[in-house]
């Protein structure tokens, strides 16, 4: 994405110009242009509201969201059927921030998360996340969206799954894992140590719970 950056006083380079400062530098200057409040807690949001004004998309009826579940989701949004964007996170805990974040940006009506039944540890943490926000949760048939895909295509996965309706998910899920999942935690610590360290089973089991990052695991 090309932009140009601007000192605070200077000229718009066009009318039309779509541009992107704090509501104190906006002051004064509301009717030039098309400008985009920001601060540092949302200029992701501010980004995305910027880049939907220039492709002309300004309100939308169903906003709904695809994810891949994995250590690092994928995840994409669209607008009443028309993919809008797409990306991968760091980790299983940006998933509601990044939600709640494009909802803010995007005017609609009615928002849908759908989720990938896959990797069930990490899925079932989502939703959990998901639920506790009250936010509209459905689970779709993850063999259906990766047929053809290249292995950890976590980010187009994300889209077809968005393209596809699932049963609704009403209710938060225990999360008991198994005891080779547990031991999958544990073979993941050694690799991310280069066989240093084995986290404990106990450690294991607070990393399949979501209590904590793996990374974390690893220094207690």
């Amino acid at each position: 994405m090309k932009f140009d950056l601007l000192e605070h006083d200077a000229p718009l380079p066009h009318a039309d110009t779509v541009w992107i400062a704090t509501e104190f530098e906006i002051l004064g200057h509301e009717h030039e242009g098309y400008p985009v409040a920001a601060n540092l807690d949302d200029i992701e949001a501010a980004i995305e509201r910027a880049m939907l004004h220039l492709r002309g998309v300004h309100q939308i009826r169903e906003l709904t969201f695809g994810l891949d579940p994995g250590p690092r989701p994928g995840v994409a949004w669209m607008g009443d059927g028309v993919l809008l964007g797409m990306a991968q996170l760091e980790g299983i805990a940006d998933v509601v921030n990044h939600i709640r974040s494009i909802e803010r940006a995007i005017e609609h009506h009615v928002c849908k998360v759908r989720i990938g039944n896959g990797a069930p540890l990490i899925r079932d943490h989502i939703i959990n996340d998901c639920i506790a926000e009250n936010i509209w949760m459905e689970e779709v048939n993850e063999a259906r969206t990766s047929k053809g895909l290249l292995r950890h295509n976590h980010v187009v996965s994300a889209v077809r799954i968005a393209m596809l309706r699932g049963k609704r998910v009403w209710e938060q899920r225990s999360i008991t894992p198994t005891e080779g999942q547990l031991k999958e935690i544990q073979r993941q610590s050694r690799k991310l140590s280069n066989g240093r360290k084995t986290i404990s089973t106990e450690l294991a089991l607070a990393v399949a719970r979501g209590e904590m990052p793996l990374d974390e695991a690893l220094v207690l």
